[in-house]
């Protein structure tokens, strides 16, 4: 017997005591049982109302939409990623005309509603029909597609740019500072060190953006792109069957979550020299 145990005797250990449900507690399963619950009677809706003819009919026209959704939002994003760049580096610019007319175009198309901007473009251009034409970009913007990639574009661009201005702007001035007391050129600090860092920090903004932009592109079916609630907005007007939008709910929770974990394991493999 050591000296510790003649000098302090063991004592059993305390009881344990219930502990007492919280009221936070008590919310969350509440709702997370309420989430349950409908989801099992969706389940169940589906199931029971389930038409195997309508499935034939509408199920390729729906997959089409799905697809033509899938590249809208990819042009949208690539588009908009791309006129990002030098936006935010007008943004950051330290003339303050090129600063401010940047700063107005964010604010614009960041403060007012997508559907809007889809409107101002394919109703609003063609008053100006006898300019695309002298110019050829009528075939542009008598498309509806077209007008749609233009519009999600420009909205996009508006978020990208303050996603790639803020990104840049948390890299600390310090290593900008360093690099440039080592002789390194602007740009290849700009390029190896500002960057890389930058990019990581954009990861997590760049993924939330890419899931707005899917949800947000349903909006293009009020001027006649066949996307997917396009399509859907068809099966429902032909049929009368609300669960043709459970269906189009159900291709729309898949893309998102496809693309979040996507997304999420990108993320990981490109961050998985800072986690320990």
């Amino acid at each position: 017997m050591s000296h510790a145990e003649v000098l302090i005797a063991a004592q059993p250990a305390p009881p344990k005591t219930a502990r007492k449900l919280s009221k936070s507690a008590i919310a969350g399963y509440f709702f997370l049982t309420l989430w349950a619950i409908l989801g099992i009677a969706l389940i169940s809706m589906v199931v029971t109302g389930w038409d195997p003819d309508k499935l034939q009919t509408y199920g390729p026209r729906l997959l089409h939409g799905l697809w033509i959704t899938v590249k809208l939002v990819a042009i949208s994003f690539v588009l908009g990623a791309i006129l990002s760049i030098p936006l935010a580096f007008a943004r950051m610019s330290s003339n303050r005309i090129l600063s401010t007319l940047t700063y107005c175009y964010v604010y614009l198309f960041r403060g007012t509603p997508l559907l809007a901007q889809i409107f101002m473009v394919y109703y609003g251009f063609p008053s100006f029909r006898w300019l695309f034409e002298d110019i050829g970009l009528w075939w542009f913007f008598k498309d509806p597609f077209y007008c749609g990639v233009f519009a999600m574009t420009l909205n996009t661009a508006a978020y990208q740019t303050e996603i790639v201005r803020g990104a840049i702007q948390s890299v600390p001035k310090g290593q900008t500072e360093a690099a440039s007391a080592l002789g390194i050129h602007t740009w290849i600090a700009f390029r190896k060190i500002i960057i890389p860092q930058a990019l990581i920090v954009a990861l997590r903004p760049y993924g939330n953006e890419i899931i707005l932009l899917i949800k947000s592109s349903a909006t293009v079916s009020i001027i006649t792109v066949y996307d997917l609630m396009g399509e859907t907005r068809y099966a429902f007007s032909r049929t009368y069957d609300y669960q043709i939008y459970l269906w189009a709910a159900i291709f729309y929770l898949v893309i998102v979550e496809f693309m979040r974990n996507g997304w999420a394991r990108m993320e990981g493999r490109l961050t998985r020299h800072l986690k320990r």
